[in-house]
């Protein structure tokens, strides 16, 4: 899951607002009607290793994981679009407390959607922060490959005379 989007906009006016996952173009694409995946399987998807999917699990990052009869972990599509969703948090540079946190706030269920929401602006400040700490870096990046290139032309065109 990328984003959690509204759907309001294909609602009509009184209808109930719920969250949907947005799924992006997959790296690895799920096959067609499948809906329980081994934990091999999971980290072809998702590149992320096994023990952090156990490790996801034990700090309450993921909800309960059902099992298979001999004990082996079978992850669904809700679960990978999950973690879809976790590893954009993660580009966000979201302490894991705070992914912890959300996820908690998701399980309690509707009577959240506040703490959830102010919990993601203060991340989208943050993260619009970071890029405009980006930007000024770039141009800083940007003004000194344009004076060594121009100090470099300089430099041959005083060679070639």
């Amino acid at each position: 899951m990328t984003v959690m989007q509204t759907t309001a906009e294909t609602l009509a006016p009184n209808a109930t607002r719920t969250d949907i996952c947005s799924a992006p173009p997959r790296r690895h694409p799920r096959p067609d009607g499948q809906d329980r995946y081994t934990i091999s399987e999971v980290v072809a998807f998702t590149g992320l290793t096994a023990h952090t999917l156990r490790w996801y699990e034990r700090i309450g990052l993921m909800s309960h994981i059902d099992r298979s009869h001999t004990g082996q972990r079978r992850y669904s599509n809700r679960d990978l679009d999950w973690l879809d969703f976790v590893g954009k948090l993660r580009l966000t540079g979201m302490p894991v407390a705070d992914m912890v946190r959300y996820a908690e706030l998701v399980r309690e269920g509707e009577s959240t959607y506040l703490d959830r929401r102010e919990l993601l602006e203060s991340t989208r400040r943050d993260v619009l922060t970071r890029i405009a700490e980006l930007q000024d870096t770039l141009a800083v990046l940007d003004r000194k490959i344009s004076f060594y290139g121009d100090a470099g032309r300089t430099r041959e065109g005083e060679r070639n005379r």
